[in-house]
């Protein structure tokens, strides 16, 4: 493991500070930063998460979809929370907190756009940082393939038609132009063209030429993560430094998501008697979150300085620490688990 990974929380604290302190000192440039846009998607960001997303996309290998009848179980149990359970948890969350417990703090139209923050966040399940997250709790590499594979494969098809119905129900107008052109723009085009990489680099060179292709690209994919933070911070300083009470309502419902959705997992694959290995990152999938897309997508349903926005980067702020306090707790844990061999791929 790398020193990204080991010092991951340190690396996102200081890009955090920076980015607050950056865009304090220097709004204009901020300011300029946003503008540039096409189709209500920034295009700075847009390139920075690119960057991020394509190095995690080459990882995906699709021909390890071939595996899953072999442990169904674990598969079944992400792919119930991510799709079942969390995109409504998190919406009737948002509502409970914004609209009865928060009412009288916030203004009905700020309460509506981090409602709709939060359910942005709720219905992107994690990519990028999935094999951080399975690497920490030496959980079976092909089997996070094969999770990463099927739910990037739903995302595609659900995550606008969900995310609409939560929005519409939550009396929020939804732009169905703009959401599908961040589906195809984060999710699609980046999965194609992972997908086709991976293809050339197997065809002409094989797997070892993967693995040096991957870490060649790791420091890029590293650099997009946290520009991304440094600008998403940097763009939100005002409001985070004049209204930090804000942070800490956003960020109630969000950790008590995150901690209630992985107690019910973690409950629920010891039920099913799955091995750690399996268990573990299943969990931790199912419980975090694609925050980079969620973030894309705010900014462009809802600007960059909506609250929208600024409720998703709090879930920025909230999922790296809770989910390494979630890997401590896993790792902590393992005995309460089966032992379980890899998952062997079929040549």
């Amino acid at each position: 493991m790398g020193i990204f990974e080991r010092f991951l929380s340190i690396w996102v604290a200081l890009c955090i500070a920076a980015g607050v302190l950056l865009g304090s000192y220097l709004p204009a440039q901020f300011a300029y930063i946003a503008s540039v846009e096409f189709a209500h998607v920034n295009l700075v960001v847009a390139v920075l998460i690119w960057v991020m997303i394509y190095p995690m996309m080459v990882q995906v290998d699709f021909s390890a979809i071939k595996n899953v009848g072999k442990k169904p179980k674990g598969l079944i149990l992400t792919l119930t929370i991510n799709w079942l359970l969390k995109p409504f948890t998190m919406a009737a969350l948002g509502w409970l907190f914004f609209k009865v417990f928060f009412a009288s703090l916030v203004d009905p139209q700020s309460a509506n756009e981090y409602i709709a923050g939060m359910i942005l966040l709720g219905v992107a399940p994690c990519t990028a940082m999935v094999f951080v997250w399975s690497h920490l709790t030496k959980g079976d590499p092909n089997y996070t393939l094969v999770q990463v594979s099927v739910n990037d494969i739903i995302m595609i098809f659900a995550f606008a038609p969900i995310a609409a119905f939560l929005l519409g129900i939550s009396d929020i107008t939804v732009p169905w132009d703009t959401l599908l052109l961040s589906v195809v723009l984060y999710v699609l085009l980046p999965l194609i063209a992972g997908i086709l990489t991976r293809h050339y680099l197997h065809r002409n060179h094989g797997d070892e030429r993967i693995r040096k292709f991957l870490d060649r690209a790791k420091p890029w994919s590293v650099i997009g993560l946290l520009g991304t933070v440094v600008l998403l911070f940097g763009f939100q300083a005002e409001t985070i430094l004049a209204q930090p009470q804000t942070i800490v309502l956003i960020a109630i419902p969000l950790l008590i998501q995150t901690y209630g959705i992985f107690a019910l997992a973690y409950v629920a694959a010891k039920t099913m008697k799955l091995p750690h290995n399996i268990a573990a990152p299943a969990c931790l999938i199912g419980t975090s979150n694609f925050f980079e897309f969620a973030v894309a997508v705010a900014i462009s349903l809802f600007g960059l300085h909506s609250g929208a926005a600024l409720a998703t980067v709090v879930g920025v702020l909230v999922e790296v620490p809770v989910m390494l306090s979630l890997v401590w707790f896993t790792n902590r844990t393992g005995h309460w688990f089966l032992d379980g061999s890899p998952l062997q791929q079929n040549d």
